[in-house]
This record gives structure tokens, sequence and C-alpha cells, in this order.
């Protein structure tokens, strides 16, 4: 097992609706990043949170996937975030996590926002997904999913909680309760990745990424600041707080039905 995940955070503002721009203003920012491990990026990092899925999805042997394993690659660190996948005739918002050796997992998003309408272009995921890497045991979320406690409810069966998101400056304050109450919930170290600026429908971003520890201590804030940042996670001491306060065991036991 390795203690320590050495994890960057990257809040940034996405050029609408333009894969390319992207695309390149990550290659840049990734470049300077050193020694990371795990690197994260917002929900649709390539387009921003836009429900032209016709125009915008790729296929999995696109040029979005291409990107990641090459930069994951040349970094040797794993790169997660989602970004609009096309299987078949279904659309989905899609969590990537790249590994440096090229394999990959992926997550669908499995609470789409109605109040978007983000239902009537994607298709919804039905699988909890946790992934295994350098010893740690991850669970990916995407954004509106954080509202949902019974979906990323520990079961003793993952160490790091990842929500990648676009979360609007208005519900700033039900972002950061959240993940707050996500971490203190679960007991892991808990990650928020959000977006900062203008979208292409004047929708608001404030950041607010967050990295929160086991007991719900927040470990960085990145506020409004476009910025990469590294945090040094610790499995061991998370370990260790677990065992001395065992409150997961007393958690309830229920089925989620699809």
């Amino acid at each position: 097992m390795k203690s320590i995940l050495k994890t960057t955070i990257i809040q940034a503002p996405l050029a609408w609706e333009n894969i390319d721009a992207n695309l390149n203003y990550f290659s840049d920012k990734i470049k300077v990043i050193d020694k990371a491990e795990l690197i994260v990026l917002p929900e649709m990092f390539t387009t921003g949170f836009s429900m032209n899925a016709k125009d915008l999805a790729e296929p999995m042997e696109g040029k979005c996937m291409q990107w990641l394993a090459a930069t994951a690659s040349e970094k040797q660190a794993a790169i997660c975030g989602s970004f609009i996948a096309k299987e078949k005739e279904n659309y989905y918002n899609r969590f990537i996590f790249m590994r440096p050796d090229g394999t990959f997992e992926f997550y669908d998003k499995r609470h789409l926002f109605s109040y978007a309408q983000e239902h009537l272009s994607y298709t919804a995921g039905e699988e909890r997904k946790i992934i295994n890497y350098k010893g740690w045991r991850i669970c990916p979320q995407v954004c509106y999913d954080v509202r949902f406690p019974v979906w990323s409810r520990n079961k003793q069966d993952y160490d790091l909680l990842i929500y990648v998101a676009n979360f609007p400056q208005k519900r700033s304050r039900a972002w950061r309760s959240l993940l707050v109450a996500r971490a203190i919930e679960n007991q892991v170290y808990t990650i928020g990745v959000n977006r900062i600026g203008t979208d292409g429908k004047d929708i608001e971003y404030s950041g607010d990424s967050l990295i929160i520890d086991y007991d719900g201590q927040i470990v960085f804030d990145a506020k409004d600041q476009e910025i990469a940042h590294t945090e040094r996670l610790d499995l061991l001491r998370q370990s260790n707080y677990q065992d001395r306060f065992q409150f997961l065991a007393d958690r309830d036991q229920y089925k989620i039905l699809k």
C-alpha cells in the first residue's frame, strides 16, 4: 500500500464548446506540474457544461481519449475528468480515469441535472464505480451527484471520493457545504474540482474547488483563482482516524434500486 498520493487539482476557465482550445489550455497547465501522481480536471473539461451533445460528443477512440492517454503517459500520472462521450446512439457525461500505461476506467454520471434539462440530452449511468490506483480505492462522482449521499455512501470500500463539476456561483454555498458533509459522513478525503469564469449561457462559476480531509477539515480552498494545486493525501493517517472513530460500522444497510 502506498500511503501518500500526490494529487493535483486544476481549477480553470473553460472555452465554451471549444475542444481544441481546452485541450491546449490543459496541456500547458499540466506541462509544468511537478511529480503529481493524480491530476483532477473539471466536469466536461473539453466543452463546458453544454447540452449540445449531438455536435460535441466524441467516441471512446476520439480526440479527448487520445489526449488523455498521451498526457498521462508523458507525465506518468493518472488524469481524470469528464467529457461528452457517444456510445451507439446514446450520449454520456462520462468521467474518465486514465492511467499512465493507457488503461482506463469510466463512470457515467448517475444523477442528471433535470433543472438544466440534462436528462433530455444524456443517458444516466447505473453503475457505481470504485477504481484502484496505487493502493488507493477511488470513488468517482460528477457534479449533481453530490446532492445524493446514498449514491456515495462509503461501504468501507473506498478511500478517496472525487467530484468533478460545473457548479454555478449562485449555488456555491450548497457546493461547499455538501462536499464537507460527504467527507464527514464517509470519513475519507473528498475532492471537488469546479470551474471558474462564465459559460456560453452567461452562467457564472466561482470555482470553490476544495480538498477536504476525512474529518471534514478543508485542506485546500481554491476560492475563485485560476490555479493548479498539489496536495499530499495520506492514507495511513486516514486509516488511523477511521480505526479510532469507527462510525462507518454503524451505518445503515440498504440496496439501491435502478
